[in-house]
């Protein structure tokens, strides 16, 4: 009669051999997995922001995404590849930077659905993404109020200051001094503005007679509201 310690030893030897994962279900997991891969290539290249497009980050994501559900299927193959890929897969370090929160949710996006599909989950790993999707595209569309902009000017008086704050304060709401550098018959400003009549505003500030150079600058950061 069989006890305890046999059994549990039958039971992890078993789990040495290899599993039953048929070659129909390997090609359709992968197959899957790409097809979905390819859709989150598709949503990246619409919705990204960026100045300077990644192609090459874009096709990584469709990569990591099958190479992903390649590791599970393995995995669940075989105990002994199970254990080998998770030493070797703990001693990878990535030393690239994200620097975009958009880029790191597609990059978990695309190896959470390599997880997913390798587990056989399809249904589970569709319906993810179409939510993210509506999730990102949907947050995109809700609108923001219009970011500051940033007023600099140059002076050659002191008394200039006056001026150059009602000339800003009259094309718009916000009017806030961030800068104010005072030297020897100069007077260097910045000035955080949020108007919709820019060019007024330059004109405006230009037309003071102290006043040797004025810029507008606006910016990309996180608007203050």
């Amino acid at each position: 009669m069989s006890n305890f310690s046999d059994i549990f030893k039958k039971s992890f030897l078993e789990g040495f051999t290899g599993g039953d994962i048929s070659t129909g279900r390997i090609a359709a997991t992968l197959c899957v997995t790409a097809l979905i891969a390819l859709y989150i290539f598709v949503i990246y290249r619409v919705v990204t922001r960026k100045t300077f497009y990644s192609k090459t980050f874009n096709i990584s994501l469709l990569a990591l995404a099958v190479i992903t559900s390649a590791i599970i299927l393995a995995m669940q193959s075989n105990l002994v590849i199970s254990l080998g890929m998770v030493g070797a897969l703990s001693i990878i370090r990535f030393r690239t930077a994200i620097k975009d929160p958009m880029d790191l949710v597609f990059l978990f996006w695309a190896i959470s659905i390599g997880i997913i599909c390798g587990a056989g989950l399809y249904e589970i790993a569709v319906l993810t993404s179409l939510l993210v999707t509506v999730g990102i595209i949907g947050l995109d569309l809700v609108p923001t109020s219009k970011a500051p902009m940033m007023l600099v000017v140059n002076a050659s008086e002191l008394d200039a200051e006056e001026a150059i704050l009602n000339a800003a304060k009259a094309s718009g709401k916000v009017c806030k001094v961030k800068s104010r550098n005072v030297s020897v018959g100069h007077l260097d400003m910045v000035v955080e503005v949020r108007t919709a009549k820019e060019a007024e505003l330059v004109k405006a500030v230009s037309e003071i007679a102290a006043v040797s150079s004025v810029s507008l600058i606006s910016h990309d950061g996180e608007v203050t509201f």
